[in-house]
């Protein structure tokens, strides 16, 4: 793992919301960071995004990166079948569910996984580039044509996401990986961050050296409509 990575890591419930359903890991010594957004709208969405924390961070060091990239996917699948039992007990027909995306760092190498509309950008040479590919509704209007992408933030069903963990069916974590480059800069971030700062704002911010907490409490002055989490990486 490499030894010049740098990382700061922020949340907030937000201007509107008076509970905070997001939850961070932050673990630069496994080379681990992730963000994790309780389900909007399903109930008990900080149940979720806490369990996907506290599993994630109770990983041990000293594993190798193959050992590391097999207990993400095993804790996550097990919180994953450890929510969906929580909800089947309770009999409502509701899920218990959270979004996580997943970064990890070793040597010269990144991999980034996930579920849901949180997401992960790289700034690399002055662009900021998106990694992630948002599972939720409104991305899969945008694939098939029917709606413009710089519709989708103001759909009505713009909060709607088509895999979670906790979710029905298996877990799906989509997975992309690549060598690291001098100066790269990644963002973790839950949806409330994007749906109030534009990316243009994003990636100038993060250019000019802002930190974790700088961009939380930017996008609760911008109108902070829903709970609010960044982690910044710097290679």
């Amino acid at each position: 793992m490499s030894a010049t990575i740098a990382s700061s890591a922020a949340t907030h419930p937000g201007a509107v919301r008076t509970r905070n359903e997001d939850n961070l890991v932050e673990r630069p010594d496994l080379g681990l960071w992730a963000v994790a957004d309780g389900a909007g709208g399903h109930g008990s969405g900080d149940v979720a995004s806490t369990a996907i924390a506290e599993a994630l961070s109770a990983i041990p060091p000293g594993l190798t990166a193959a050992e590391m990239l097999a207990q993400v996917r095993l804790r996550l699948s097990a919180v994953h079948a450890g929510l969906q039992a929580k909800a089947e007990e309770r009999g409502t027909g509701g899920i218990i569910a959270s979004t996580v995306v997943v970064l990890l760092v070793r040597g010269d190498y990144f991999a980034a996984l996930w579920a849901g509309d949180s997401r992960i950008y790289l700034l690399r040479d002055g662009h900021l580039l998106r990694l992630t590919r948002d599972h939720s509704l409104v991305q899969e209007l945008v694939d098939s044509g029917e709606i413009r992408a710089e519709d989708a933030e103001s759909h009505p069903r713009a909060n709607v996401i088509t895999r979670a963990v906790g979710a029905g069916g298996a877990l799906e974590l989509d997975k992309v990986a690549d060598r690291m480059q001098p100066g790269d800069r990644y963002m973790l971030c839950s949806d409330g961050v994007f749906k109030e700062l534009p990316e243009a704002r994003i990636a100038t911010l993060i250019a000019q050296g802002a930190k974790a907490g700088d961009l939380v409490r930017l996008a609760v002055e911008a109108g902070g409509r829903d709970n609010v989490s960044v982690v910044l990486i710097e290679a």
